[in-house]
């Protein structure tokens, strides 16, 4: 058997997993990933292939229509996010599918943390002024006491919760699927985007859907507290960046620290890299060793599965 993988963090540590292929007696396809593949290097890679291992590329139904014409028989989803993934092509190609829920809820909301921490300190000021042999002091704001909104609350965002909390901050939580938010004088569940205005961080852990796309808009940052400050460690389609960039421009939005964009790699062109209030990610949030190995060794055994039923 042949498995495709195009999951940059596992490819990035395919040698640590060439024992476990060898165990099953496969052969592993491992093609040059920045960041995603295009949907005609798919269709010419996939149907070659008895599994998938899927990162975050095109995996829609014309990729999927290949592979169900060649060999493809089965696909795991590296990861949580499923938005890239057309699950009722595969179900009715009757090609088995699956993800890997629930795997860096602790990474990424280190991550979120650590952004909200910077755009709060503007430690990437003084980063980059001691580095031109400056001596820069910008005055930050303390966490104790700020209002937070929490876009999604599933195990990032619950985790990412727990870190805000443990600063002395407020919690407005926003998810429409989480009902049983515990609350209290400093955590609070509000509908979208009620009390929007209340938030000094904006920050963002859901999923891509029909209803988070492009959330974080023109009106909804009109509503926002003035000098707000936006961490995306979501899915970068949520904001709208034209909309974020009029809004940085202007001042109401004081800073943003971006681990995902609505196109990967950011263009060299963005008017986001211009701006001096910005910080930049590279979709990297969960990657870490520790969850690399524990995703990637679920992937594989989950795709073995359903290439031996």
């Amino acid at each position: 058997m042949k498995i495709l993988v195009t999951c940059p963090p596992m490819l990035g540590m395919l040698t640590h997993f060439a024992g476990i292929f060898a165990e099953f007696g496969v052969e592993v396809t491992a093609p040059k990933v920045v960041q995603t593949l295009s949907v005609d290097d798919l269709m010419k890679l996939v149907p070659e292939h008895d599994g998938w291992i899927i990162g975050d590329d095109p995996a829609n139904d014309n990729v999927f229509s290949a592979g169900k014409a060649g060999k493809l028989k089965a696909a795991v989803k590296w990861g949580v996010g499923v938005d890239n993934v057309d699950f009722e092509a595969c179900n009715r190609l009757g090609i088995k599918v699956a993800n890997t829920p629930n795997m860096f809820g602790n990474e990424v909301a280190d991550v979120a943390i650590g952004y909200v921490i910077a755009l709060a300190r503007e430690t990437y000021v003084i980063h980059e002024g001691v580095r031109q042999g400056l001596w820069p002091k910008p005055r930050g704001i303390s966490l104790s006491g700020r209002t937070v909104a929490l876009i999604g609350y599933g195990d990032i965002g619950k985790n990412a919760a727990q870190r805000l909390l443990a600063f002395g901050m407020k919690v407005i939580v926003y998810d429409p699927g989480q009902i049983n938010v515990v609350e209290s004088n400093s955590i609070r569940r509000e509908i979208w985007p009620n009390c929007i205005d209340e938030a000094d961080f904006i920050v963002i852990t859901c999923a891509l859907t029909q209803s988070s796309f492009h959330m974080i808009n023109a009106e909804v940052l009109a509503q926002a507290k003035r000098g707000t400050r936006i961490v995306n460690v979501g899915r970068g389609p949520v904001i709208h960046e034209e909309a974020l960039e009029n809004a940085l421009r202007s001042g109401q939005v004081y800073s943003a620290a971006l681990d995902v964009f609505e196109v990967e790699p950011l263009p060299l062109n963005s008017f986001l890299r211009e701006h001096p209030r910005c910080v930049f990610g590279s979709h990297n949030s969960s990657n870490t060793i520790d969850a690399v190995i524990k995703t990637s060794e679920l992937a594989i055994n989950k795709l073995m599965g359903f290439l031996g039923e």
